[in-house]
């Protein structure tokens, strides 16, 4: 008798270099860096918890975030099919059930990853995830509207990290400055993440994404991304110097000062330009979140 044949059923595992393609290393760094800006504001340096810090930019990064870029590009591969052909999934590099089960399969790792480092940190871990799906999947699917969409990636990449780090320092709920301060730079980020949708407006009008730059328009959207960037960090600076934070108060408003010289050429061209905009624009911005995260170190300390 003939052996069935499971060809079709079960592909064999996609390469290596495509599933570290899907998971998008470039895009740990904003969450990773946020984790560890919360890190240093909790003001408790590291002590003996490098282990627990280790994991928690392990956790912000390749898992939580890692896991969301395996959703995204599942749930949008009719899109890249369009704007970004070459990508794994629609350029058949991982196929079949692979493709879901990889994200499936990573949502529990992070999920196991989160629960060891304390119930603060699993709960923003869970709803880390849940964002994630929240945003790709439907019936919500969140990327469907830019406002919802940057605002739910927004929290994840800069507040929610922040917020975990500093939970994983002060071994429960962090102060209020703390919280506060990661949610102004949450909400900055939303104004980044539109400057990634100028490179996918053709693809978005077609499959019904409604980004900001087809809701506002190219010039609408840019103009947009720029008060959005700029306002949250305006903000942190009048904390800061309420604070008692002058110096620092000065660097951050230097940073905002600087991004928005920049942003003055990106509005003369915005989709020739966002990515430029993205790379130093946004490196300001981080800088400015460290700037930040060490003034509340130094207020914890005295």
């Amino acid at each position: 008798m003939a052996r069935p044949s499971f060809a079709g059923v079960l592909p064999a595992p996609p390469a290596l270099p495509a599933v570290v393609e899907l998971l998008k290393p470039i895009t740990w760094f904003p969450p990773m860096w946020a984790y560890l800006c919360g890190v240093v504001s909790a003001g408790q340096g590291f002590g003996d918890r490098w282990l627990e810090c280790l994991a928690g930019v392990a956790l912000a990064g390749p898992f939580v975030c890692g896991t969301s870029q395996v959703l995204n590009d599942w749930f949008d591969r009719h899109v890249d099919s369009i704007n970004e052909p070459r990508r794994p999934i629609p350029s058949g590099r991982v196929a079949g059930r692979w493709r879901l089960g990889i994200a499936i399969g990573w949502t529990l790792v992070s999920l196991l990853v989160a629960v060891q480092l304390g119930q603060v940190v699993f709960g923003a871990a869970v709803l880390g995830l849940a964002l994630a799906w929240a945003y790709s999947a439907p019936p919500i699917r969140l990327k469907r509207n830019g406002w919802w969409g940057n605002a739910a990636v927004g929290f994840c990449y800069e507040g929610l990290p922040w917020f975990t780090g500093a939970a994983v320092m002060t071994g429960g709920l962090p102060s209020a400055p703390i919280i506060m301060l990661a949610i102004l730079y949450s909400l900055g980020a939303h104004g980044i993440m539109v400057l990634n949708d100028f490179k996918s407006i053709e693809g978005d009008r077609r499959t019904g994404i409604a980004s900001l730059p087809v809701q506002l328009g190219v010039l609408g959207a840019a103009r947009a991304t720029c008060v959005v960037m700029l306002v949250p960090q305006l903000l942190v600076v009048a904390l800061l110097l309420r604070w008692g934070h002058p110096l620092h108060a000065l660097a951050v408003a230097a940073l905002v000062a600087a991004q928005a010289l920049m942003m003055r050429r990106f509005l003369d061209n915005p989709v020739e330009r966002a990515l430029w905009l993205s790379a130093g624009g946004v490196a300001l911005y981080v800088v400015g979140m460290l700037i930040s995260a060490f003034a509340l170190a130094a207020g914890a300390a005295s």
